[in-house]
This record gives C-alpha cells, sequence and structure tokens, in this order.
C-alpha cells in the first residue's frame, strides 16, 4: 500500500511502516517522518505535543500520548493479539493518519479554492451607487 496524502506520500520511513511490522514508528524515534506524524495528529486530532520534541522531531511522550489517544478514539487494536490501544505507529495507524489526512488536505484545498472564488468574485463586483 503506498501512502497517498501530500504530507505522507513519498517518505520513505512511513512507506515503510505502511507495509513492515519491522518498521513501526517507536518511542525514541526522531527524523522528518516523526515530525510529519505528529503534524497530522495536530491538525486531526487538536493533539497537545511538547513543544520540546516537534521542535526536535523526537517521538516522546507526548507524541505517544497522543498516538494512544488517536489509536483509542477509532478502535485502532490489532484483536489478534491485544486487548487495548498502544502508543506505535504500525501499519493500520499509519494507514488510517494517511487517510484521514488526505480528506482533511482535499477540504482545506476545497475551502480554500471556495474562499479566493469568493474573493475573486467580490472583487469585481461594483459596488452600488
Amino acid at each position: 500500500m503506498s501512502l497517498e496524502s501530500k504530507l505522507f506520500r513519498g517518505d520513505a520511513k512511513l512507506e515503510a511502516a505502511a507495509r513492515q511490522d519491522s518498521a513501526h514508528v517507536l518511542l525514541g524515534a526522531s527524523g522528518a517522518h516523526v515530525l510529519k506524524i505528529q503534524s497530522a495528529l495536530m491538525l486531526l486530532d487538536d493533539a497537545k505535543i511538547d513543544s520540546g520534541e516537534t521542535e526536535q522531531s523526537s517521538y516522546g511522550s507526548s507524541t505517544a500520548a497522543a498516538i494512544k489517544a488517536y489509536k483509542e478514539k477509532r478502535s485502532i487494536i490489532n484483536h489478534s493479539y491485544q486487548t487495548q490501544a498502544d502508543n506505535i505507529v504500525g501499519k493500520m495507524t499509519i494507514a488510517s493518519l494517511d487517510q484521514e489526512m488526505l480528506k482533511f488536505e482535499k477540504s482545506e484545498s476545497s475551502r480554500l479554492c471556495n474562499r479566493d472564488e469568493n474573493r475573486s468574485a467580490s472583487a469585481n463586483t461594483i459596488p452600488p451607487l
């Protein structure tokens, strides 16, 4: 499965997380891929992630808590061996984040286009005398 959202697609580490269990994103990870996950959580769930973690693109305790909350809210659980959500970004989690980001990006793009169209229409309207 290839990731589709603009935020995630083309990121090798996130693409790997979508395909391989060995590529899960875990507590302690760092890099651009972590910052993308943090950004998605903040946009989609208004997650409160420690600024030190986002500044360093590090998967710390507040990122882990945000992932767990995201998964609990959506019941992202591998029922073959879990009874509750964890704080790991694996196949199911990255797929869910990606699909939600894709929808968000489309709605945001549509909203911006509508706003620009309204601006253009009002800019071209001659005010009444």
